[in-house]
């Protein structure tokens, strides 16, 4: 599918699917989007001091800068091993003109940047002390044939029901479930009713709090 480079109103860029009419990102600010979602109301709530992040999808890399980014403003004695998966990575090209690097205070993060982009796929890369990164090429739906470790956080960030509405239902969110230890907190931007019922019925506990900029509200679930 072709993809195009967009500028959002915070000033970082975003990948635009032209067959699908649909962003990877808020267009309203791809940066202000994942730090909200992901790690104010996300990484920012846990208080572990060994964190396994499992990510639906990887995508441009954004939401795993983030993270990092954040870790970075810790004593870094804690240890986080992140796990994402994508089906359709993003080309050399595109990294270089989404220029995630750039857009974050920290110099060392634009090494960071390309040094998460050309990490080997299905392969652990420690790309800090402390900080582990697995990234999966294969379809979410596979999920269930991962050998991961009980999970503490799950980024679910897949593209908009609009357009992949199976990523929304049952199936794919009981495989998460399954994933996730007691207590284990899922965080997406959606608010869909439908999103909520089905956390429910999978024995999360679902709260609705305000969303990023340009969106009314978001979902945080705990798995009882």
């Amino acid at each position: 599918m072709e993809r195009e480079i967009r500028t959002t109103s915070d000033g970082s860029k975003t990948l635009h699917i032209n067959d699908l009419n649909e962003n990877y990102h808020s267009h309203h600010g791809a940066l202000q989007e994942a730090q909200h979602v992901f790690i104010d109301n996300g990484l920012n709530l846990l208080n572990n001091s060994d964190i396994n992040i499992l990510e639906l999808g990887f995508g441009t890399g954004l939401n795993v800068l983030v993270t990092i980014d954040e870790f970075l403003k810790t004593d870094k004695s804690h240890v986080i091993h992140y796990f994402t998966l994508e089906k359709y990575p993003v080309i050399e090209q595109e990294v270089n003109e989404l220029d995630y690097g750039s857009i974050f205070h920290k110099k060392e993060m634009e090494e960071i940047y390309q040094k998460i982009h050309a990490s080997n796929w299905n392969e652990t890369v420690e790309i800090l002390p402390h900080f582990f990164l697995t990234k999966y090429n294969c379809d979410f739906f596979e999920i269930k044939n991962l050998d991961l470790p009980e999970i503490d956080l799950v980024y679910f960030d897949c593209f908009g029901a609009r357009v992949q509405p199976d990523l929304w239902e049952n199936p794919l969110f009981e495989m998460v479930a399954n994933t996730m230890k007691q207590g284990g907190l899922l965080t997406t931007y959606s608010s869909k009713g439908s999103v909520r019922r089905i956390l429910k019925e999978l024995n999360f506990s679902v709260e609705k709090k305000a969303g990023p900029p340009g969106k009314r509200e978001m979902i945080n679930a705990i798995k009882n």
